[in-house]
């Protein structure tokens, strides 16, 4: 039976996704739907129950009239058959309404909807752009995909669970005491309209600061998380007084909001204690006066107290339950600006799949720019041009901040162009899906991140149906079987089978570079980006992998970028960009014969040495200290 209503809903759809609106009611809506007909099904047994128990207290009232009226010998004979419906009523009638309401709810939406609300937001996330999560804190993202999900459900069950059974009780109330005596209804309006501007006035700013909460509880947990992942900076820097200030700061904020919060606790804490002490007198003066005017009988009396005392103590839940409504509602709103934004890039509607028969890559007048916070544009790119033949090996030099990286980024389009267009194969990368363009480009970076997960995971997430067998090659080819043996995590799992921690802190920077270049030797995609791919390695290892990289180099279109020239100099041309443009290309030996900006690098990377000639330069010769380009 628990599985049945667990199974009603599917938490992980599949198909293609929208971007959620930015508007609350769309907002909610959009990850409401799989789960709207269940909480039809749960409104209505919340109004079952809700008329079930209004029944039971007209039924208590009228037990009190026959006790006080009826005889002890002809009691039950008269009045038996009631009494026993009474009894099934509250003994079966009403468990099993709430069996089926708890198993709507607790069953069938109380997971499902949070974990289907968290699924999306996170699809969605893993589509926004790099400069998305380049201007947000990771924590922050993931807390507010993980507590606007929770907040959709919260907020949506009050209103449809809350509401109903107020309405149903609230109604069924005034009817009883009005049916007995219409004088009684009036403490339940006046009460209602205190009731109505108590929450007029606190609930706004109990919403106006649950949503300074929710983004003050996001950043607060965005700077602790960004604390542990840069935990080696902090204690490299021996600063963890600085950071710890810099942590509190975002606690102190949040506990601003918390305080703000908890006055306003307490003065509707007060407030509604005394508006339920006035409703509790009103009705039982009324209701001893109409006694001792003989209007009512003391069934009324009884089902009008009894009312009063349940109003009472509903009202202080209701209160509470529709400020948390607002407050859910102020962290869905608050979660709709960072979830609900358009990625920057994305694939046209009509977008074909990249197809790579040859491996051309041309760069046609290009233009780019980064936006600055202050508004205005830095310049990267204005109308470069390159052409890159079918397997030709190109090197990509200049000083850091000329746009070698950014040229690689927007090859994968992590970001889009300006004007111009980049084609591979005569092919728009604009006009074909992201996932196919990245599918054939293998790319190695100098900051190699790794998953927190398993050293096979790692090489074979560019290759997931990749064999045992083809993944040691790969291993060995990348020398990285050298220390996969010795290699073990602290729940005793070794060599492939180890994990190797955030961003791979478990391994040092030679070996989490040896896995990233196992991970695209076995992805053998047609084209290469090799942005400073060895430069965490030592020269002896770096020497032995650089013949298996100019082994995967054959037959791709290379793009490769280095702060050591010597790692590039044997490649086919090299291209030497300054100020966004092409300055120089050729060969080594041809650029060291203009003597220009390559030839002035070369000798401040060579320590000033004259004699080597051009021919002298082998791809595992010793690297030149760093400190050139980015």
């Amino acid at each position: 039976m628990f599985r049945y209503f667990e199974n009603l809903v599917n938490p992980y759809p599949e198909g293609d996704l929208k971007v959620p609106p930015r508007g609350l009611l769309p907002f909610i809506i959009h990850f409401s739907r799989p789960v709207a007909g269940l909480l039809v099904a749960m409104s209505l047994a919340t109004a079952l129950v809700s008329a079930a128990e209004v029944v039971f207290f007209h039924y208590m009232g009228e037990l009190v009239d026959w006790l006080s009226t009826a005889e002890r010998e002809g009691f039950f004979a008269e009045h038996g058959w009631r009494l026993v419906g009474m009894g099934l009523l509250v003994v079966v009638g009403l468990p099993l309404l709430v069996l089926l309401q708890s198993l709507l709810t607790h069953q069938g939406i109380f997971g499902n909807y949070p974990m289907l609300g968290r699924w999306l937001a996170h699809r969605h996330m893993l589509r926004q752009s790099m400069s998305f999560f380049q201007d947000e804190f990771a924590g922050r993202v993931s807390q507010k995909v993980m507590q606007t999900a929770l907040a959709v459900r919260e907020t949506v069950m009050k209103l449809t669970g809350l509401m109903v059974y107020v309405l149903v009780y609230f109604t069924g109330a005034m009817l009883l005491l009005g049916n007995a005596e219409p004088w009684l209804m009036a403490p339940l309006v006046l009460w209602l309209a205190g009731y109505v501007s108590i929450m007029w006035f606190f609930v706004p700013r109990l919403r106006k600061v649950s949503m300074a909460q929710a983004d003050a509880r996001a950043q607060m947990t965005g700077r602790v998380v960004d604390s542990y992942s840069n935990i080696q900076t902090i204690k490299l820097f021996a600063d963890t007084h600085r950071e710890q200030a810099y942590v509190r700061d975002a606690m102190e904020a949040f506990m601003v909001t918390v305080h703000r919060q908890m006055r306003l606790a307490t003065l509707l804490s007060v407030s509604l204690t005394f508006l339920n002490s006035l409703l509790l007198v009103g009705i039982a003066t009324m209701a001893v006066g109409a006694w001792y005017l003989e209007a009512v009988s003391l069934g009324v009396i009884a089902v009008a107290i009894g009312l009063v005392m349940r109003i009472r103590f509903m009202s202080d839940w209701i209160l509470w339950e529709v400020a948390s409504l607002f407050e859910n509602i102020g962290t869905v709103q608050d979660g709709i600006n960072t979830i609900a934004r358009t990625p920057e890039v994305l694939d046209a509607p009509d977008a074909s799949e990249l197809a790579v028969p040859h491996g051309e890559i041309r760069f046609e007048s290009i233009r780019f720019g980064y936006d600055l916070p202050n508004g205005d544009a830095q310049r990267v790119f204005d109308g470069l041009g390159l052409t890159i033949a079918p397997g030709e090996k190109v090197g990509i030099i200049g000083r850091s901040g000329a746009g070698k990286s950014t040229l690689a980024n927007l090859l994968l389009r992590f970001f889009d162009l300006e004007g111009g267009a980049i084609r591979i194969d005569g092919q728009d990368i604009a006009a074909v899906t992201q996932e196919s363009l990245r599918h054939h480009i293998g790319m190695v970076t100098q900051d190699t991140s790794l998953l927190h997960r398993s050293v096979r995971d790692n090489i074979r997430y560019g290759s997931p149906e990749a064999s045992e067998e083809a993944i040691w090659r790969a291993v060995r080819q990348a020398h990285a079987d050298s220390f996969l043996d010795e290699l073990v995590d602290p729940q005793g799992r070794r060599g492939l089978d180890a994990h190797v921690g955030e961003r791979g802190v478990k391994l040092s920077g030679g070996q989490r570079q040896r896995i990233a270049i196992a991970r695209v030797l076995l992805k053998n995609a047609p084209i290469l980006v090799l942005d400073e791919a060895t430069s965490a390695l030592d020269s002896e290892v770096e020497a032995a992998i650089q013949e298996q990289l100019y082994t995967l180099m054959e037959g791709k279109s290379v793009i490769a970028i280095a702060h050591r020239l010597s790692t590039i100099a044997m490649l086919d041309r090299l291209v030497v960009i300054d100020n966004g443009q092409i300055v120089e290309t050729g060969s080594h030996a041809e650029l060291l014969e203009q003597d220009g900006l390559y030839a002035a690098l070369w000798r401040r990377q060579s320590g000033g040495f004259l004699g080597i000639e051009a021919s002298s330069v082998e791809p595992q010769e010793a690297a030149p200290s760093e400190g050139v380009a980015s």
